[in-house]
């Protein structure tokens, strides 16, 4: 009872965090990048709370339950990314004002692109999204005892609850909660705790067989598609970039984001090491998405399981907040603007399309039944489809608008061809879709010419199609800084 007290105490805490969120959240701006104002702390706390989800804390103890240490490189792969965002991505994404995977494409590559991109950014946070509301579930069924799909729905409806309240300033504040209770639930508490009661780490090492402790236990094809996967599909992911330009500054975002990469791979190898020690205390468990709640419940006394517990729901919470904002900022800010003008980027709108991405997404969460797979299908159509086009807007001044809506086709098709051949969790699927991308995107570049509107522009000089026209009937080129007084 004392443990579910805990757990229920929290879910309060949320939602009163997401009641001071609302608070803020006057503008579209402070609902959607909390008016880009956070200092280090709250930035590196938000950014690393969206890095760890279900995928990385419930499905991170379950890898390290079936192969070991090395149960980690999925984690590794998003730490890497994140880092990789801040240090590649900052700079651009803040001078030019781009907040949305579909709009950067749009700057470069016009209307049809911001279109393709939309879907495919969509289907993606969503897909994600989905992941951690299993994982909710999967938590909550072990402590109240209840169906999945009930337990699913109680943290659903209380991430709706402070989501729709206060937008991306809800999110950020529960966001620095979690993050203290995720760390002090797997460092402080969890990883000391089940390495003691599994006798301690020569112990583990001496009851597992060699390749628990090796670094390609895991097998290399595995870690090599977790890369590609994970590394260059966080790169364009829309949860990050809408987290990244919620930093006050270029320098914050920058090197928060690195920040926030070492303590994400930290934090994988913890989870490996709890699902390994894990194995040797739980060896026949059925199903290994349960390895973290049934190894708390084993190992953890009355009130540190409710803490432990509430750190798996902080992780997946925080990261289902962030995702499903980005969706409905990517439905507001690229397709429902573009046709209703400022209207429909009100705070309202927001609201109203963030409360029916989610919906959309607990239906979705009753018909899959695996945290990392739903993760890994959407990631293979991000990664394959948008990671060319997206970082060809960016960087290659040469790139064309033919050459990017061939890419998304092509390595849209493939991907889904592979996943159709090879099934939905193999290897080959991203990679030869990105590789069609690739050899699409570079040849139709080089014999087609580049808009004259934007040819030769570096990308953060592209003129921005939603902004407003100035006096003069023009539109200006950059997004306009936020002026010093606005930024806490």
């Amino acid at each position: 009872m004392i443990d579910k007290l805990i757990i229920l105490l929290y879910l309060l805490l949320m939602v009163g965090a997401g009641y001071l969120g609302m608070r803020r959240s006057r503008t579209a701006e402070d609902f959607t990048v909390a008016g880009r104002r956070l200092g280090p702390f709250m930035y590196t706390s938000a950014m690393s709370t969206v890095v760890l989800g279900a995928a990385s804390t419930v499905g991170g103890v379950s890898l390290g339950y079936q192969y070991g240490i090395s149960g980690m490189v999925l984690v590794l792969s998003l730490a890497i990314g994140i880092a990789a965002i801040g240090v590649f991505f900052a700079g651009t994404l803040f001078r030019s004002g781009v907040y949305t995977v579909p709009d950067a494409m749009s700057r470069r590559f016009g209307g049809p692109s911001r279109t393709l991109s939309s879907v495919i950014v969509v289907f993606y946070t969503l897909m994600v999204g989905v992941g951690q509301i299993i994982g909710i579930g999967t938590v909550l069924t072990v402590v109240f005892g209840v169906s999945p799909g009930t337990a699913a729905f109680i943290g659903w409806a209380t991430i709706m609850l402070y989501s729709v309240a206060g937008g991306m300033w809800s999110i950020t504040l529960t966001d620095v909660v979690q993050f203290l209770v995720k760390t002090l639930g797997v460092f402080v508490v969890l990883l000391p705790l089940v390495i003691h009661r599994a006798g301690g780490l020569p112990h583990i090492r001496d009851s597992l067989p060699a390749d628990f402790f090796s670094p390609t236990g895991i097998g290399v094809g595995t870690i090599g598609a977790y890369f590609l996967l994970f590394f260059f599909g966080f790169l364009i992911d829309q949860g990050n970039w809408q987290r990244l330009l919620t930093a006050r500054s270029e320098r914050v975002a920058r090197w928060g984001a690195v920040v926030s990469g070492l303590y994400c791979a930290l934090y994988g190898l913890a989870g490996a090491l709890i699902g390994t020690a894990g194995r040797v205390l739980l060896p026949h468990l059925a199903n290994p998405d349960d390895a973290y709640a049934r190894i708390a419940a084993l190992v953890l006394p009355v009130g540190l399981f409710g803490l432990v517990v509430a750190a798996a729901l902080a992780a997946s919470m925080s990261t289902a907040s962030g995702l499903l904002i980005g969706a409905s900022t990517v439905l507001t800010n690229d397709v429902l603007r573009p046709l209703g003008g400022a209207r429909l980027s009100s705070v309202r709108a927001n609201r109203i399309a963030l409360f029916a991405v989610g919906l959309v997404a607990l239906a979705v969460s009753y018909a899959v039944d695996s945290v990392v797979g739903a993760v890994t299908v959407a990631a293979d159509l991000l990664a394959a489809a948008l990671l060319v086009p997206v970082v060809g807007a960016m960087f290659w001044r040469r790139s064309t608008t033919p050459a990017a809506i061939g890419s998304v086709l092509a390595g849209s098709v493939v991907c889904v061809a592979f996943m159709a051949v090879s099934g939905l969790y193999a290897n080959e699927p991203v990679m030869y879709g990105m590789a069609a991308a690739l050899v699409v995107f570079v040849a139709v570049s080089l014999v087609t010419r580049p808009d004259p509107a934007v040819a030769g522009l570096a990308f953060e000089e592209l003129p921005d199609p939603n902004a407003a026209p100035s006096a003069s009937g023009e539109r200006p080129a950059v997004a306009q800084p936020v002026p010093s007084s606005r930024r806490a």
